[in-house]
């Protein structure tokens, strides 16, 4: 096989995402710790029973895959793209570097840190098939990926910042701020980085408001999809689906769960938009 895609599990894809597309894909799943248990985060991680398991528990924590997990798939193709969660959340771009530098052919292997979550990682997927279908070649592909990653946004509102203040992913004074009762902060990746982007009162206010943000700073909405991704959070996004369709109308919405380490973050009732 000439071209494959590996993902980390943050993507939220199962593993016949590309089935029937003549390109090899593979996710390879995070950790979440609770307590004494391991979650594995693949295609049958019951994330209710872990975000359960997480209330009973005092302590839990993610881990990164090892390189190994990366390296022993390189050789099912002659140029392999990954694509990875923001290396300021978590260390997997760094072991899928040192998977690249361990092979005995780094130069076919490009491995992308997505700087965002979820969503986005689907999109930067879907960008990579369609480049790979044009029958451009591996640098051409690398350069304009780079180009597309870098023009992507995602923005999120979440109910609880437990867990990312507590794993040093989100400063406590952020954290602090974001978990009052009446404040609904936005928050946006800013070069992979966490921030708070704006402050709002209540739940339906910082939805209008992420939509209008959205709408605002969005081009070429018509010729775009998007990406909703939701931790058990349906009432939320019906809602945003309702402001979309007041403010923009993109080419394509797409909503889907939250698989173990996003809703390991994000928890019930977090919703990350990536566009």
């Amino acid at each position: 096989m000439k071209f494959q895609i590996i993902v980390d599990s943050c993507s939220e894809l199962r593993g016949d995402y590309l089935k029937n597309k003549k390109i090899g894909f593979h996710v390879i799943p995070l950790l979440i710790n609770v307590g004494e248990k391991e979650f594995v985060d693949d295609d049958n991680l019951d994330c209710k029973a872990m975000l359960e398991e997480m209330k009973r528990s005092k302590k839990s924590s993610s881990a990164c895959p090892a390189p190994q997990s990366f390296l022993e798939l390189f050789d099912k193709a002659d140029y392999t793209f990954v694509v990875t969660i923001t290396s300021k959340l978590s260390g997997c771009y760094n072991s899928a570097i040192v998977a690249r530098q361990s092979y005995s052919k780094p130069e076919n292997i490009c491995v992308i840190d997505s700087k965002a979550v979820s969503g986005t990682e689907i999109l930067i997927v879907d960008e990579l098939v369609r480049l790979i279908n044009q029958g451009l070649s591996f640098d051409e592909i690398q350069t304009a990926i780079t180009k597309y990653r870098d023009e992507r946004d995602l923005y999120f509102i979440l109910q609880r910042f437990d867990n990312l203040v507590n794993n040093g992913r989100m400063s406590r004074i952020a954290g602090l701020i974001a978990s009052t009762l009446v404040i609904r902060p936005i928050c946006v990746a800013d070069n992979g980085e966490i921030k708070i982007a704006k402050k709002t009162i209540g739940i339906k206010n910082a939805i209008s408001k992420m939509v209008q943000m959205i709408s605002e700073k969005t081009k070429d909405i018509e010729n775009k999809q998007i990406i909703i991704s939701h931790c058990y959070a349906e009432e939320e996004v019906a809602q945003i689906k309702a402001e979309l369709d007041k403010k923009c109308h993109f080419k394509q919405v797409r909503v889907l769960p939250t698989k173990g380490l996003c809703s390991y973050y994000a928890l019930e009732k977090g919703v990350i938009v990536c566009v």
